[in-house]
């Protein structure tokens, strides 16, 4: 009974987290808009990427926007995107962890002018949007 109790409130606890919408990640962008294909490449989750897939999803932010919470969430410390410091992309290498509303998610880059939604587990960002 309690095992099955417990893996019921599991399969509820995951649809709940399943059904989380993003609020507006930067100010000016109220509708999340996504970054489509540009000379960087694709914005998609699973784009292909000079040899490996992007593991995010890029939504547009002009340059000089605030970037916003989506929900209340909790800092849990800031991240380096890329360990290699000869990496042409270490221009913007900092990125900040999140948690809230059950999910645990990573926003970094804004070159080109986006915000890179990244889910820690690296499952792909898009249904909460």
């Amino acid at each position: 009974m309690k095992t099955a109790l417990t893996c019921t409130l599991l399969l509820v606890v995951l649809g709940l987290c399943e059904s989380v919408q993003f609020g507006p990640l930067c100010s000016g962008n109220s509708a999340n808009t996504r970054r489509s294909s540009d000379r960087h490449g694709e914005g998609r989750f699973g784009a292909q990427r000079q040899g490996r897939t992007h593991k995010g999803l890029d939504i547009l932010c002009s340059d000089g926007s605030n970037v916003l919470a989506p929900f209340d969430v909790q800092l849990n410390g800031k991240l380096t995107v890329y360990a290699d410091p000869t990496n042409a992309q270490t221009a913007i290498n900092k990125g900040i962890n999140l948690r809230g509303e059950g999910l645990c998610f990573k926003l970094f880059y804004v070159d080109p002018s986006h915000v890179h939604v990244q889910m820690c587990d690296k499952s792909d960002p898009t249904p909460h949007f």
